[in-house]
């Protein structure tokens, strides 16, 4: 089956962060929303078919996530990354946020100490600071458009009040997928330091072409006591909403701690309806991925070459993995906040602002490319208008 990405979908109205936030994220409702990682394509039937089927028994009540919700994890894990997992590996989160937060909670105390990577995922700096730890910064290096891990840097912030280190894997927002190499130099880090490592892989499924994915336990088992893996159908298949994320925990005390955080906070019980739109989604989705990842990887070589004829001030840092795009902006000769306006006010483009990742995200916006290549040209003509 052949499907269109093409298709415009009207998203407003709908109570949706993108679009229904704008004027309260923006300041003025008239932007083109490229912000939220969310996608602008239509979920796919083979889900919202299992989600209307669902839907047709009216009685709404509490629910269990029957064999068949493992089951589809476990086999589609083995199908896309050749990671066998065992079934009481697998816990489940009402999302990947919460997942980390309490992950952390599990395995830390107050006043510790955890690392995290910015430019990266902001709600990761709330989980460390809201809970009372202390937030440390591993700042990525920038090589002329290509990041990679500082691990001097890393040694030597770690003291004895360091417990744990918070990975994106791969990376949001600078697209890397990171290599087995690189994980294997963070794996012999953490074990030496004896660290917990919280790996956050909610874009493992949207590797573009020629990259790949590594799961930190799967090639480093001696990483399976101190490891938990946060994964979700929701950036794959465009299930946010539905909050269905789950964590894979191959060590039982570990596992065991998580499973007790979760259920010391009742956040155990979980959205019917996700659980449904879980399975269906890994149990009929690759040909409707592998499409999608085609259309993607064009999304992304369409911006890159109208970037670098029109508008060579502007550089596109080429994502490895998920859908979206690192702009380094800083050719445009604009201070930080003036870069902020400039996009909002004079292009009337809804960009996530670098800044808000963290050091190292100054003079950077973040493009969210998974919408038509309609929306993609609109938002670089009028980018190009706007310089």
């Amino acid at each position: 089956m052949t499907y269109n990405f093409d298709e415009q979908i009207d998203r407003s109205n709908t109570h949706t962060v993108k679009y229904d936030l704008r004027k309260a994220y923006f300041g003025k409702e008239d932007v083109l929303p490229m912000w939220v990682a969310d996608m602008d394509f239509r979920t796919p039937g083979f889900v919202t078919d299992a989600v209307k089927k669902r839907a047709e028994h009216e009685i709404y009540g509490y629910t269990i996530r029957p064999d068949e919700f493992q089951k589809a994890i476990i086999s589609w894990l083995d199908k896309r990354h050749g990671w066998q997992v065992m079934k009481n590996w697998i816990g489940y989160s009402p999302g990947a946020v919460p997942a980390v937060t309490m992950a952390l909670l599990a395995n830390t105390q107050p006043g510790d100490k955890v690392i995290v990577q910015p430019p990266v995922y902001f709600p990761f700096f709330g989980a460390v600071k809201d809970n009372g730890r202390q937030l440390v910064y591993n700042q990525l290096k920038n090589e002329n458009g290509h990041y990679r891990i500082d691990f001097e840097d890393m040694k030597a912030k770690i003291d004895k009040r360091t417990r744990m280190l918070i990975l994106c894997n791969p990376h949001n927002p600078v697209g890397r997928s990171w290599t087995k190499e690189e994980l294997k130099q963070l794996s012999e880090i953490c074990i030496e330091n004896d660290l917990f490592l919280i790996s956050d892989d909610l874009h493992n499924d949207l590797i573009l072409p020629g990259n790949k994915y590594y799961p930190v336990v799967q090639h480093f088992p001696k990483m399976a006591e101190r490891t938990i893996t946060v994964m979700a159908p929701s950036k794959t298949f465009n299930l946010a909403g539905l909050t269905t994320s789950f964590v894979v925990i191959p060590d039982e005390k570990l596992k065991n701690r998580y499973d007790q955080m979760l259920e010391n906070y009742h956040l155990y019980i979980g959205n019917l309806f996700g659980t449904e739109a879980l399975i269906a989604a890994y149990r009929h989705g690759e040909d409707w991925l592998e499409q999608l990842l085609e259309y993607l990887q064009a999304n992304v070589d369409y911006m890159d070459e109208f970037l670098q004829t029109y508008i060579p001030q502007i550089k596109m840092v080429k994502p490895e993995a998920t859908y979206l795009a690192w702009l380094d902006c800083s050719g445009l000769g604009l201070n930080d906040e003036g870069l902020r306006k400039f996009m909002i006010h004079k292009a009337g483009l809804g960009f996530s602002h670098g800044s808000t990742f963290g050091p190292g995200g100054e003079q950077f916006q973040r493009v969210n490319f998974a919408c038509p290549r309609s929306t993609v040209e609109m938002a670089m003509e009028k980018l190009r208008k706007a310089i």
